[in-house]
Formats: C-alpha cells, sequence, structure tokens
C-alpha cells in the first residue's frame, strides 16, 4: 500500500516536472520568437530610417540642383534679353542705314534727272544772252544778213530750252505722282475693256509721234472674268506704263534689223483662282540679269537720257501693291519679256 502511494507521488512529480518543462520550453521559445520579432522590427526601422535619410539627402540633392538650373537659365534669360535686344537695336540701325541709303540714292537719282535738263536751259540761255548781244551789235551796223542768222540761233536754241524746261517738268510730275496717294475711289470695272482701250492708246500715241513707229498687238482676254473692283485710272496708268515700255523695246530690236523679226506687243487677262493676272508680253530683247532686280528701283531707267524718267515702273509698282496686288517680271534676252501684274478679283 506505501510502496502504491510512492509510485503515485512519483508519477505525480513527475506529470508537474514534464508540464514545467514544457512550458518552460514554450515559454522559451515564445521569448525567443518575441525576441527575433523585435530584432526584425529593429532592423526594419533601421532600414526605413536608413531609406528616409538617404530619401532626404536625394531630396536635397534634388532641391540643390533644380536652385543652380533656375539659376542658370535665369542667367540664360538674361542673356538671351540682353542678346535679343542687342538684336533689336541692330536690326533698328540696319533699317535706319537702309532707309538713309534708299534716301541718298533717290536724293542723287532727283539731283541728276533734274540737273541734265537744267544745264542745257543754263547753257542755252548764256549762248542767247551772248547772242543777243551780238544781235544788238550787229543791228547798231545794219548788217541784216548777221541779225537773220543770229536770230534763227536764237530760235534754234529757245527750243531746246523749251524741250529741257518740259523735260525737267515731266520729272517734277513723276515724282509727285510717284509720292502721293491716289484720290481715285475704286470701283467694279471691266477689266478686259480698260486693257484692250490701253493697248490701243498706247499704239496710237506712239504712232503719233513717231511715223516710222510700226509694230504689232493682239490681245487674249478671258471673258469670264468679269468685272473688279480697282481704281481705273491708277491701273490703267499701270498698263499704259507696261505697253509703252514693251512697244519701245521691240521698236529698238526692230531697229537692229534682226533677220526675219517681227515685232509684236500681246495682252492677255485670265482668271485666276480668286484674282485675276494680266499679262503684257513683248518679243524685244530682254532685260538682262544684272539689272532685273533694279527694274522697279525709282529712276532706274535703261533708256537714253531724255526718254524715260525711270519713274513708270516704280510707280506701277506701289499702285499694284496698294490694290493688294503682285507684279513680276519673267524674261530672257534676246527672246522678250512677260510683265505679269496679279489682283484680287474683290
Amino acid at each position: 500500500m506505501q510502496l502504491i502511494e510512492i509510485d503515485i507521488e512519483y508519477r505525480v512529480i513527475i506529470g508537474i516536472s514534464a508540464m514545467v518543462l514544457l512550458f518552460t520550453s514554450f515559454l522559451i521559445a515564445f521569448i525567443s520568437n518575441q525576441r527575433k520579432k523585435l530584432q526584425y522590427h529593429k532592423e526594419l526601422h533601421a532600414m526605413h530610417e536608413e531609406q528616409q535619410q538617404a530619401l532626404t539627402q536625394q531630396n536635397l540633392l534634388l532641391e540643390k540642383r533644380v536652385l543652380e538650373r533656375t539659376a542658370e537659365l535665369s542667367h540664360q534669360t538674361d542673356e538671351l534679353q540682353k542678346s535679343l535686344g542687342k538684336l533689336q537695336a541692330t536690326q533698328k540701325q540696319l533699317i535706319q542705314a537702309e532707309k538713309m541709303a534708299s534716301l541718298g540714292e533717290l536724293t542723287a537719282g532727283i539731283a541728276h534727272e533734274i540737273q541734265n535738263p537744267l544745264n542745257f536751259v543754263n547753257n542755252f540761255s548764256d549762248v542767247n544772252k551772248e547772242l543777243l548781244m551780238e544781235l544788238k551789235e550787229e543791228a547798231d551796223k545794219g548788217n541784216m544778213d548777221e541779225i537773220r542768222s543770229i536770230a534763227n540761233d536764237l530760235l534754234y536754241n529757245e527750243e531746246k530750252i523749251n524741250t529741257h524746261g518740259k523735260r525737267a517738268d515731266a520729272i517734277v510730275k513723276g515724282m509727285l505722282q510717284h509720292s502721293r496717294t491716289s484720290g481715285g475711289e475704286k470701283e467694279m470695272t471691266d477689266i478686259n475693256v480698260l486693257a484692250d482701250e490701253f493697248v490701243r492708246l498706247a499704239y496710237h500715241g506712239l504712232r503719233a509721234k513717231d511715223k516710222s513707229f510700226n509694230a504689232k498687238f493682239e490681245t487674249v482676254f478671258d471673258a469670264s472674268i468679269g468685272r473688279i473692283n480697282i481704281v481705273p485710272q491708277d491701273i490703267g496708268r499701270v498698263l499704259l506704263n507696261l505697253i509703252n515700255n514693251a512697244f519701245y523695246t521691240v521698236g529698238e530690236k526692230a531697229k537692229q534689223s534682226v533677220a526675219g523679226y517681227e515685232p509684236i506687243v500681246t495682252v492677255q487677262t485670265k482668271k485666276v483662282n480668286d484674282g485675276i493676272e494680266i499679262r503684257v508680253i513683248d518679243n524685244g530683247n530682254g532685260i538682262p540679269k544684272r539689272i532685273l532686280d533694279k527694274i522697279f528701283q525709282p529712276f532706274f531707267t535703261t533708256k537714253p537720257a531724255g526718254q524715260g524718267t525711270g519713274l513708270g515702273l516704280s510707280l506701277a509698282y506701289d499702285i499694284v501693291k496698294a490694290h493688294g496686288g503682285e507684279i513680276k517680271v519673267e524674261t530672257k534676252e534676246g527672246e522678250g519679256s512677260e510683265f505679269i501684274i496679279q489682283l484680287p478679283q474683290g
């Protein structure tokens, strides 16, 4: 009986010991696991801190770079502004220099054009003064033959004075036409009728001045054009100038006695998109390339002295531009030229 009790106590002790051992093992495992978790969280926190520090450093670096780049761009902007200011100033200087150069050329052209006829007028006036003194002396002597001779010389000189006086007057009038704004009003005009009128006016005007002048003219008109809104007297002036120039150049070529050459001027009209086109075509000698970019400049002319002021094409250019159009030329040396006027329909 006593042995049984000892055995039970022993078993109880063993059970309790086992339970204590099991609890202790569980407790040790739990503590170990908690330590591992704590260590993991510490490491995770440390890693987060490192990342946060790295991110902060990157942000600081980025902000520094942004500030540096902003400062650099600001400096570049300032430099660009300065460069732009210098460029604009230089452009204004160039424009002013170009204006002054153009004014100088224009002034020189005016002086040259007017000086020539004035020189003739002054020279013949001086000669006439001397002839009148001689005429008085011969009259006192009663020498009628000398008086008649001197009178003839005076008449000849007066004709020259009159011719060159009119030449100077034509130059001044041309300059005034070139500088003033047209006072005419736009009106719906049949451009075909206008072109036909002025080609015939130019032809018969030249025939009246020079009976030896002989050239053919043709008209090719587009009937679909209808009426266009223009200042008819101004566009008529442009057509008259271009047609007169065309007749002049074919007349000059005819004087060269080119075998088989037949001088002819053609005036064409054509509807093009929203506008119209007028072509004045000649089969003269054409325009040399070296002067092609000068033909619309004031006072530039290839005609001999006394036969042109050099204002016609310049005036024509201004009139066509004022109508919102374009004027250009196509030419081939030895074969002829085409002056092309392009005008809006309305």
